[in-house]
């Protein structure tokens, strides 16, 4: 198959994909649209017919994911998703919370561990979201923390860390997806270098971590708090998720959880090093980590990982053989949307970026536009953000607009073009985060047992406090040019000046109503 030249015809299949996604909410049926249009357009450009138009759009699904960096994402989701299943199973989360309910003995204790927690379980927001609520409800529950309280901290702890976390399914998808610009030299540098302009991630960890030491809640969260601190009024509903229903077994441990995670990060490190040439080239280790193909690391990781989880808890039989396979089929099919959707994204990505000319007619506009590239992070957090809180999903939304923001980028500096994926990812995750038809948000909520209206419209003023200071960042990075501490200082000013203010207000308010005796209403 060669490049064509179909002129602004080429901005069809992501228009398509971008605009039904938004009227549907539907994000998968919304790519294979954009894609059967864009194999419609080679097909005509080509003088084929409907028949070549399926047969372009699949062929070159087949040579995108075929290749072996796209196909090992693949193995290393599946390996993930079945490690998760076999923890939990092996009772290694149920351990864990038995262990806290002893251990912790404060209000205050109880939040940090289970932001910390959620920031441990870093390899996926699926695991997280699946591992944090059932562990720590019972330490919640004891010290009066609502459930709404429960699920943004969970919330807020998984996809945000994900992103910027090294050692994850996002991190693996990421990374492929910067590194297919050609922006970047390989898929590491690529990751690591969006990280300190992942403004959204780094202000929602903060965010999270002071709201879990300190009290300057706000908004509807701080009403909610405070009918659970002094009513007793902890907003559970009780629902259970279907992996929740699964039974496990009683003889767990807390290192049946400590440990998979930890041969998870230390197995892929080590692969990391191997195929980076640490040993055999005798690079340092930083260029060997810069050297390495992650995708491939990830693999043997996930293998490995999960070859200990074998030999922790079948010999001792905390499980079956039979069980323990079985969980590994049941942990794959969860991993299933996961697939389908980097499929799609990578193959509308490749379709436009390689076949449609999409990247040279987009340069072209820009090139005779004027458009001030200082705006362009600011603008693109705004968009990727509406996007992904309209279709529920950061992997999507990324997936379309990273090669559309690198082609918009071709006449900035590097450090602009770093600085605006990094808003990409940053606007992505924002929408993720706070939509309520996102996977995660779903998941928060039935995790920590409240009503999921309730946690959307508690967690709502959060994010939207700190995407506007990522907002102010983003503007400070652009006329800055890409200046890291200026960009930083200014979104962490505004966030810790902003909950100061919000909680006085929240305050004074929470006062008047308990003074005329008035129940603070959620």
């Amino acid at each position: 198959m060669e490049p064509v030249d179909v002129g602004i015809l080429s901005l069809l299949p992501p228009i398509i994909a971008i605009s039904l996604a938004l009227i549907t909410k539907e994000v998968i049926s919304s790519l294979m649209l954009g894609i059967l249009s864009g194999g419609l357009l080679y097909a005509a450009a080509s003088g084929g017919g409907l028949v070549d138009m399926s047969s372009a759009a699949f062929e070159i699904m087949s040579k995108t994911v075929g290749t072996p960096d796209k196909f090992n994402i693949i193995l290393f989701l599946a390996l993930l998703g079945a490690l998760v299943c076999v923890v939990n199973k092996a009772g290694g989360s149920q351990a864990y919370g038995n262990w806290a309910t002893q251990k912790i003995t404060s209000r205050r204790a109880a939040e940090l561990a289970t932001s910390i927690l959620g920031i441990l379980i870093f390899i996926d927001d699926y695991f997280n979201c699946l591992t944090v609520g059932t562990v720590m409800k019972p330490v919640t529950d004891k010290y009066r923390i609502s459930r709404a309280k429960l699920a943004y901290i969970i919330d807020t702890t998984a996809a945000p860390v994900c992103i910027i976390a090294p050692i994850s399914s996002w991190a693996a998808a990421v990374g492929s997806t910067l590194y297919e610009t050609g922006a970047f030299p390989n898929e590491m540098a690529a990751f690591f270098a969006t990280i300190p302009y992942n403004m959204y991630a780094i202000l929602s960890i903060l965010m999270v971590t002071i709201l879990s030491v300190t009290d300057l809640e706000f908004g509807p969260m701080a009403s909610v708090e405070y009918q659970a601190e002094e009513h007793g009024d902890l907003g559970a509903i009780d629902r259970k998720m279907t992996e929740q229903q699964q039974p496990v077994t009683s003889k767990g441990t807390v290192y049946d959880l400590l440990i998979p995670i930890a041969s998870l990060i230390v197995f892929t490190i080590l692969a990391m090093l191997y195929n980076g040439g640490f040993w055999a080239k005798g690079l340092s280790f930083q260029e060997a980590i810069g050297n390495c193909n992650s995708s491939a690391a990830l693999v043997l990781g996930g293998f490995w990982a999960l070859a200990v989880a074998f030999f922790q808890f079948v010999p001792r039989k905390l499980m079956t053989f039979r069980q323990f396979m079985d969980s590994i089929g049941a942990g794959i099919n969860t991993m299933v949307p996961a697939y389908i959707i980097l499929t799609l994204a990578w193959t509308i990505g490749t379709l436009c970026q390689n076949y449609l000319g999409t990247g040279k007619y987009i340069g072209m506009l820009v090139e005779t536009s004027n458009l001030p590239m200082e705006l362009l992070p600011a603008i693109v957090f705004l968009v990727a953000a509406g996007l992904s809180f309209s279709i529920g999903t950061a992997w999507g939304t990324f997936g379309l607009f990273i090669p559309i923001v690198v082609f918009i980028c071709q006449s900035a500096t590097p450090a602009i073009m770093t600085v605006t994926l990094s808003a990409t990812l940053a606007g992505s995750v924002f929408g993720d985060h706070c939509s309520p038809i996102s996977d995660t948000t779903i998941l928060s909520s039935s995790g920590a047992g409240c009503s999921h209206i309730q946690h959307v419209g508690t967690q709502i003023p959060y994010a939207c406090l700190v995407a506007a200071c990522c907002f102010a960042a983003y503007l400070a990075a652009g006329f800055s040019g890409g200046n890291v501490l200026l960009t930083l200082v200014t979104g962490i000013g505004l966030l810790l000046l902003a909950l100061f203010t919000l909680h006085k207000r929240a305050k004074r308010r929470l006062e008047k109503e308990a003074a005329a005796d008035v129940t603070p209403k959620s």
